[in-house]
């Protein structure tokens, strides 16, 4: 794993073994980028990572000089990792242990970015779940991007609000807004 871009490019980043991960690829990590890159200006975004897992998607968005992340995954080795590296990087980086669906109970944030990245084993039911408490509970800005990354054999174009999608090999990046 690596940072593609910004303060920290070309870092290799070597999570622990043990953790139960799937680390988004670097070929799809810069696709996700580029596209970002062109819609939002990452001196002022508000970064909401769910099922963070070791982070990368985070670190991304740190090195590229976002001011306030958020990173939740259930994992306390996950949590415990992202924690580690943010510290060691002085990433502006908040890793939470906490079961998503019921972060997302609890949170009244906005934020103006909200990636997710749940185990590839979810089904349609279970990310419209965690799309639909997105937007019930209002954590997403007016303006801001609710981006799932799932399974290239799930389609999500007919659940609300879905604006478009990006395949990069087995990885399927969905668009809300």
């Amino acid at each position: 794993m690596r940072i593609i871009s910004g303060t920290h490019k070309g870092r290799r980043l070597t999570a622990p073994r043990n953790l139960p991960v799937r680390p988004t690829t670097d070929f799809a990590k810069e696709g996700l980028f580029n596209i970002l890159r062109n819609r939002l200006d990452f001196s002022s975004l508000n970064v909401l990572d769910l099922y963070a897992g070791t982070g990368n998607i985070s670190f991304e968005f740190a090195s590229r000089g976002v001011p306030r992340i958020v990173a939740v995954d259930a994992h306390y080795g996950c949590a415990q990792y992202i924690e580690k590296v943010a510290t060691d990087f002085e990433f502006p980086i908040k890793a939470i242990k906490a079961e998503v669906l019921k972060y997302l109970d609890n949170d009244t944030t906005t934020f103006d970015v909200i990636f997710a990245d749940p185990p590839y084993d979810f089904d349609i039911q279970k990310l419209t779940e965690v799309i639909g408490k997105i937007f019930q509970n209002e954590l997403l800005s007016e303006e801001g991007i609710l981006i799932i990354e799932h399974s290239k054999h799930i389609d999500l174009s007919n659940t609300a609000r879905f604006q478009e999608s990006r395949k990069y090999g087995n990885s399927v990046f969905s668009f809300f807004a």
